[in-house]
Parts: structure tokens; sequence; C-alpha cells
């Protein structure tokens, strides 16, 4: 699947630390180059990513052809049954843009109680984090090669996330781009439909101007509520391990920000 063209018209994504997007056009053992690992998406007028070529290494390729059918799910295959893919019933969590995977890795390792589906569209992260599930034996985790939203929309089953893990979305940080930020109220609305009652949407990010606006549109979302108090960040739950990013912002004085807000109806 090629990429459009209107997906690369505007300005490159900016170099930030960067939760982008998921999915898996086809399972390519023989594949060389990453451009053969296409994300599945569905045709929009507004992105909130781009897809960008990169290298990938002869682990990740090896990843995919040896741990795909174990690991990935498929846009195309529609909505999905989490009890029949994990083989028993537990609460599920989805998260969107996990990068090259080390933060959900971790997560899913950490908590075998739980599911865990990530979403990405850079092919060498799902590479990435399928070899080292593999290498880990980490059960409890699949991914998608695909686009969050089309994911969500066409996928995943409504109230059936126990939470919506969102972690450093692409701040486009230009003005005339902030309608390419994925935090709107409408995706908050597809986010209220997916979780369960009183599941819970865990936003963070390190652009300040980000926080600010996924705190205005969220404190004013039908159906939420902030776990902390109106109009206030959250501290970092335990369950989010700290980047590498976070931890070098940390020592040149930069900030996070966690928002956390459950379902309430």
């Amino acid at each position: 699947m090629d990429i459009n063209s209107d997906d690369l018209q505007d300005d490159t994504k900016p170099g930030t630390q960067d939760g982008s997007q998921n999915g898996i056009q086809e399972h390519a053992g023989s594949a060389e180059r990453s451009s053969e690992f296409r994300p599945e998406y569905r045709k929009k007028a507004i992105r909130s990513y781009v897809v960008r070529a990169g290298r990938m290494t002869e682990g990740q390729r090896n990843a995919f052809s040896s741990g795909w059918s174990f690991y990935g799910l498929k846009l195309d295959d529609g909505p999905i049954d989490a009890e029949t893919i994990f083989g028993r019933k537990a609460p599920l969590i989805v998260e969107i843009g996990f990068g090259m995977g080390d933060s959900l890795l971790q997560m899913a390792s950490a908590a075998p109680e739980h599911d865990f589906i990530g979403i990405e569209v850079h092919p060498p992260g799902v590479g990435r984090l399928i070899a080292s599930a593999e290498e880990q034996q980490i059960k409890n985790l699949r991914v998608y090669l695909a686009d969050a939203t089309d994911v969500l929309n066409e996928c995943i089953p409504s109230s059936s996330l126990h939470r919506l893990q969102l972690y450093f979305p692409d701040p486009w940080h230009k003005k005339k781009h902030n309608k390419r930020r994925i935090v709107q109220p409408q995706f908050v609305q597809l986010i209220r439909n997916k979780l369960e009652l009183g599941g819970v949407l865990h936003m963070a990010t390190d652009w300040q101007h980000y926080a600010e606006q996924m705190l205005e549109v969220l404190e004013v979302a039908p159906g939420f509520k902030n776990t902390v108090g109106e109009q206030q960040y959250s501290p970092r739950p335990e369950y989010r391990p700290l980047t590498k990013f976070e931890k070098r912002g940390e020592r040149l004085g930069h900030g996070v920000w966690d928002l956390l807000y459950q379902k309430i109806d």
C-alpha cells in the first residue's frame, strides 16, 4: 500500500519525542526494506502523523517473518475478540503510537494480568517491538501496523478497553498544523465509546501548549472526569515507565504533563 501524497505535502513531522501510530499490510518474510512493510489506513483529509521512510535492521525484518503471525493484527480483519486472541478474559489496554516499543514492552512484562495492544505506523518500531517480545517470551501483547483512528473505528469493540494510552503524540507545534493534532473533541468521543465504564484515557506530552490544549478539550468533554480534580495535571502513574527522552529532558529542566480522565457515562 503506497503512501498518499497528502501525507507528505506539508512540513515533515517535528523532531520530538513521538507517539506515532500503528499496523501491517501483509506478512512478508523476505522483505529487505521497511517500505515493504506498509501501514494499513483509510484515505482521509487530515492525518495526525506522517509516515516516514526508515531502514529496518535485519533483526526487525526477521521479527516480521517469525513473529507477525502471533503478534500481528490486521485492520482489514475487522472487529477483534480479545478473549479469543489472548485466550482469556483480562483487562485490555491499547496504546496509540508506541514508537520503538520500549515502554509498552516494559508495561506488558510488568503487568501479566493485563492484555496490551499497541498501534503504530512506523515499521521499524513494530519490528523492534515484536523482536523484543519474542526474545522475552511476552504473550500478553499484540500489535497493529495501521492508522489508530481506523483501528478504533473498525476493530476495537465498544466498551471493551480498560485504558487507552496516548503518550507523547506528535505536537504539530506550528499553528497552521494544530488541526493535525490527534487530541480533538471528535477523537475523544471515539475513545469514550471504546472505554468501559470506569475506564481511563491516559495522555502524556512534553509540549506545554499541547498539554494545555489536551486539558481544555478534556475538561469539557462529555462523559469524562479528571481523576485528580478539575483543571489539574496528574502525577506520572507508576505503571508508565520513564522514557530515555524524559530522563534526558529532566536533566535539561524540561517538563512532562500527564493527564488522566475516567469515563463516567
